[in-house]
């Protein structure tokens, strides 16, 4: 029983760790879009592609703990873990938890300067998504790590 509560927990880092990063980055954009919008209200819909860049980093937390649930069973019939194995699957989820958490919070200012930009060279948005891509590629790392050592874990 003590193995699924450590997976269990990982699971809960991986979403919680992502979603902060996710929240904090979706509000920081939020603030700079609402200041463009203030302005010029017909660049609503670009500010709101930067707002939302900083969101997939929850996504891919929410993702991992899906499968750390259906690996263990609790979207079925559970699967009783030893200790061992639940240590696998919590630091499993480490690689998204913390890519997610700190990609969340710096690709939301990213995306705060692509506002800046889109408010002054509207011609230029896609740079600053550009710009915002590359902060993403770590969580996307982050990600596949935290996949792939899951899917070497045997639990049964």
């Amino acid at each position: 029983m003590l193995g699924l509560a450590i997976a269990i927990s990982g699971a809960a880092l991986a979403v919680i760790l992502s979603g902060i990063g996710s929240a904090h980055g979706i509000g920081t954009a939020g603030q700079a879009a609402a200041g463009v919008i203030s302005e010029d209200p017909e660049k609503f819909g670009k500010t709101l592609l930067l707002q939302a860049l900083p969101g997939t980093q929850g996504i891919y937390g929410l993702l991992t703990a899906i499968l750390v649930m259906t690996k263990v069973g609790l979207l079925g019939s559970v699967i009783m873990i030893d200790i061992n194995v639940g240590w696998q699957i919590f630091f499993a989820c480490t690689p998204i938890a913390f890519t997610g958490f700190f990609s969340g919070i710096f690709q939301g200012k990213v995306c705060a300067s692509g506002c800046y930009l889109l408010a002054k060279r509207p011609d230029q948005v896609g740079k600053g998504v550009i710009y915002a891509a590359m902060v993403e590629t770590y969580a996307v790392f982050g990600l596949l790590t935290s996949l792939l050592i899951l899917n070497g874990i045997n639990v049964g």
